[in-house]
């Protein structure tokens, strides 16, 4: 049974080396996968044939990997002849070195390879599975795929859409590098603040609610935050904002954070730690995080 033909006029071992991939897969499945090569004229016919009819799940399978393949080659396309361009023309205002670091992040993200979730990751996803759609369509349509073909012909929309994910990695680029940027500022801040309390411990309650006790066990957290009196009962001001801007404000030498795992937004413990670096240290077996611990039990 003919699976699918694919046509290109040059070499692409990468063509070769994922249908192998493909076969050992199916081999795997006690499906025999065959592979068929000729070359007339400098085109290659590369036909890839099955022992017997296959289910509907192990179909969308090989198209799905087949698109894969296919999708690799338009990336390397774009990264080759339009990505630096496409960046350098939209994004003029930024540096080369800003440029070819999210030219590298860029083929990241397109080939599939980072791992953080996010908003924008998932995006990146969904787009990616709809170039991956318009080529699995072309197969369909006759069981075959003239790749160069594809390129040409399909190269200003798929090339659009890659050009959408990039935008997506600019976007969070910038953020990051903003974010950056505070975080020297607040560093910078700390350093040249005098400090006006040794030691703080801040307990993380199960409410996700912040305590401030000092070296002795006793409660401040009325006094840590007397300078910010007018932020903290702001309607518009986020708890989170109030705590990081009284650290700021107070530079303690040494500030212990329990019971991190209450705590419900993992940003703001990343930027103390990237703020106050050494100065920061984290317990969760303490008199203090039992008591947080125990009180959660009787509940």
């Amino acid at each position: 049974m003919l699976l699918l033909t694919m046509v290109y006029s040059k070499e692409r071992e990468c063509i070769i080396q994922g249908i192998r991939d493909l076969k050992e897969y199916f081999k795997n499945k006690n499906v025999l996968i065959g592979i068929y090569e000729n070359i007339e004229k400098g085109t290659h016919f590369l036909k890839v044939f099955c022992d017997g009819e296959i289910s509907n799940k192990l179909m969308n399978i090989f198209n799905m990997c087949v698109s894969n393949i296919v999708y690799n080659i338009l990336v390397d396309e774009f990264y080759e002849k339009d990505a630096m361009l496409f960046l350098s023309d939209t994004y003029f205002f930024l540096k080369y070195e800003d440029l070819e670091k999210i030219g590298e992040k860029s083929m990241e993200v397109l080939k599939g390879k980072t791992t953080i979730i996010d908003e924008n990751s998932i995006y990146c996803i969904n787009k990616k599975n709809d170039i991956l759609d318009k080529i699995s369509d072309c197969m369909a349509e006759n069981k075959e795929i003239n790749v160069d073909g594809f390129i040409t012909f399909r190269r200003k929309e798929i090339f659009n859409d890659l050009e959408v994910i990039v935008d997506k990695v600019v976007e969070k680029y910038m953020v990051e590098k903003e974010y950056d940027e505070f975080i020297k500022l607040l560093k910078y801040f700390v350093e040249i603040q005098e400090s006006k309390i040794d030691y703080v411990n801040i307990i993380i309650d199960n409410d996700g609610s912040y305590i401030i006790k000092n070296k002795k066990g006793e409660e401040i957290t009325d006094n840590f935050f007397r300078d910010l009196t007018e932020l903290r009962y702001s309607s518009d001001t986020h708890s989170d904002d109030i705590l990081i801007s009284a650290l700021i404000t107070n530079s303690p030498e040494k500030i212990v954070i329990h019971c991190v795992e209450n705590c419900k937004n993992t940003e703001l413990i990343d930027t103390i730690k990237k703020v106050f670096t050494h100065k920061v240290q984290f317990c969760n077996n303490c008199s203090i995080c039992e008591t947080i611990k125990n009180s959660l039990n009787r509940v």
